[in-house]
C-alpha cells in the first residue's frame, strides 16, 4: 500500500510542476544531480522532468577488423592514414616487458619490431662445445688386467677361428663334386656352341635301312615293370642280382636310368655283362666282342702313369676262354670325373677309336690302349704286334648329346650298336626310350 502511495504522489507532482512558480522552483533542490553542465550555460535549465537524468551518449564506436555486410554493400572501406597503423603499433608495445629493437625502414615510415632473444638464441647454436678431457693413464694394475684379458680373448678368438676354418674347409670339400658338375656344364656348353658353328650336313641321297631290332617298342606290361621298380618304395630293396658279376641291383642303384640322372658303375657292368651274355647265345648274330668294365682303364692308366701290370691278370685265358687279338672289338669305357666317353680297339679294321658325345679329343688314351694292345699280345699269345700302322680316329660324325647328363646312356648305344655290327643310328630324342629299355633288360637280365 506504500508502494502505491508513493507512485500516486508522484503522479500529482507532475501533473502540477508546470503551475509552480518561479520562486519554489528555485529554492527546491534538483534530485539527480552528476555534475553535469548544459554546454550553453547562460540558457534556463528546462523545466521537463527529463532532465533531472544524465544526457544519453552516444555508444563507443566498434573497429572492423574484417569486411562487413555495410562494407561489401557499399564497398570496399576507405584507406587509414598512416598515422592510425602507428598509434595502434606503438600501443601494441606496452604488452612486451622485453627489450625490443626498432628497426626503421626509411621512406615508408613504418617500425619493425624484431625478438633480440631470438638472435642470441642463433648466436648459442654456432657456439661449439669444446671436447672433454682425455681419461687418465691406466695403473699398472690394470694394465695388468688387460693384458690378461687380451690373452684370454686373442686365445678365444683363436680358437672360434680355427672352428670357422674347419667348417669353412667341410663346407668346401661338400661343393667338390658341384664344382665338378658345373665345370661339365660349362664343358657340354662349349662343345654345343662349337657344334652350332659348324655347318650342318649334307643330307644322304639314299636314306638308311635301320633294322628293327634296336627300337622294339615296349609292352605296356613291361613299362609297368619299371615304373615299379623306379618308385620310392622299392629304394633299400635288392631288385636283382647278377651272379658271374657279382652286382646287386636295388631301387635306389636302378634309379640312375630315370629321366635327367647320371649312369652309376653298377648299372653300366651290369649292362655290359649283359652283352657279352647276349653274343654268346648267339654268336653267328653279332660280333665277338670283348667288354671291359669301368674300372679297367683306372687301373691301366693310374696317377703314377702306365701300368700293365696292374691289369695283366684280368684276361687270362682261363677266364675269358679266348685272347684279345682273337676278338672283332674290344671296349674300353672312359670315366672322366663327370663324362662317359668310349674306346674302342678294333682289331677287324686296324683302328683306334675315340668316340665322345661332346665330340672331345685324347691322344693320350688311345695311346696308352696302343701300348696295352701290344703288351697283351706279347704276354698271351706270344705275338708281336705293329701298331704303328693302325689309324687313331676321333669319331666325329655319330650321334651326340644335348643336354648335360645322358653321356652314359650314348657310350652304351655305341657299344650296344657295334656289337651289332650296324651304324649308329639313334639321335638325342630316343635317349628316354632306350633307358626305360636298359632298365627291363637289366631287371630281366638279359639283354635284347
Amino acid at each position: 500500500m506504500g508502494a502505491v502511495a508513493i507512485n500516486r504522489k508522484r503522479t500529482e507532482d507532475s501533473m502540477n510542476f508546470n503551475q509552480q512558480s518561479p520562486s519554489q522552483s528555485s529554492n527546491k533542490k534538483r534530485r539527480f544531480s552528476f555534475g553535469i553542465t548544459s554546454p550553453d550555460s547562460n540558457k534556463p535549465s528546462s523545466s521537463s522532468r527529463i532532465s533531472r537524468y544524465p544526457d544519453a551518449k552516444a555508444p563507443l564506436r566498434r573497429e572492423i577488423h574484417a569486411p562487413s555486410r555495410a562494407s561489401l554493400r557499399y564497398g570496399p572501406p576507405k584507406p587509414r592514414p598512416i598515422d592510425h597503423y602507428k598509434k595502434r603499433a606503438f600501443d601494441a608495445l606496452r604488452f612486451f616487458t622485453k627489450e625490443k629493437e626498432v628497426i626503421d625502414l626509411g621512406d615508408e615510415e613504418l617500425e619493425v619490431v624484431v625478438d633480440c632473444d631470438l638472435e642470441e638464441e642463433e648466436e648459442e647454436k654456432d657456439v661449439v662445445e669444446p671436447p672433454p678431457p682425455p681419461p687418465p693413464p691406466p695403473s699398472s694394475s690394470m694394465l695388468d688386467s688387460m693384458s690378461l684379458v687380451s690373452q684370454e680373448k686373442a686365445s678365444t678368438d683363436a680358437a672360434s677361428s680355427l672352428a670357422a676354418y674347419k667348417k669353412l674347409l667341410e663346407s668346401a670339400e661338400r661343393r667338390n663334386p658341384k664344382l665338378e658338375a658345373l665345370g661339365f656344364e660349362i664343358l657340354f656348353n662349349e662343345k654345343k656352341l662349337s657344334q652350332l658353328r659348324l655347318s650342318r650336313p649334307k643330307p644322304l641321297e639314299k636314306p638308311l635301312k635301320v633294322p628293327d631290332e634296336p627300337f622294339i617298342p615296349l609292352t605296356e606290361e613291361e613299362k609297368d615293370e619299371v615304373y615299379r621298380a623306379f618308385s620310392g618304395k622299392n629304394r633299400r630293396k635288392v631288385l636283382v642280382t647278377h651272379a658271374n658279376s657279382n652286382i646287386d641291383i636295388t631301387g635306389e642303384v636302378l634309379q640312375c636310368l630315370t629321366p635327367s640322372a647320371w649312369l652309376n658303375d653298377e648299372v653300366i657292368n651290369v649292362y655290359l655283362e649283359l652283352l657279352k651274355e647276349r653274343e654268346t647265345r648267339e654268336p653267328k648274330k653279332y660280333l665277338k666282342c670283348h667288354f671291359f668294365n669301368t674300372f679297367f682303364y683306372k687301373k691301366l692308366v693310374s696317377d703314377s702313369g702306365y701300368n700293365y701290370k696292374a691289369v695283366r691278370r684280368w684276361t687270362t685265358q682261363r677266364k675269358l676262354g679266348y685272347a684279345l687279338i682273337d676278338c672283332d672289338m674290344i671296349f674300353v669305357p672312359i670315366h672322366r670325373g663327370v663324362h662317359w666317353t668310349l674306346a674302342v680297339i678294333n682289331n677287324r679294321d686296324r683302328k683306334f677309336l675315340y668316340l665322345d658325345s661332346l665330340n672331345g679329343v685324347d691322344s693320350k688314351i688311345l695311346n696308352a690302349l696302343a701300348k696295352y694292345l701290344t703288351d697283351e699280345a706279347k704276354e698271351k699269345s706270344g705275338k708281336d704286334i705293329d701298331v704303328s700302322s693302325w689309324d687313331m680316329e676321333f669319331v666325329e660324325d655319330l650321334p651326340q648329346q644335348q643336354n648335360g647328363y645322358d653321356c652314359g646312356m650314348f657310350m652304351l648305344k655305341y657299344i650296344d650298336f657295334f656289337s651289332r655290327g650296324l651304324g649308329l643310328y639313334f639321335s638325342q630324342e630316343h635317349m628316354p626310350y632306350f633307358r626305360l629299355r636298359t632298365a627291363k633288360e637289366i631287371l630281366r637280365l638279359c639283354a635284347d
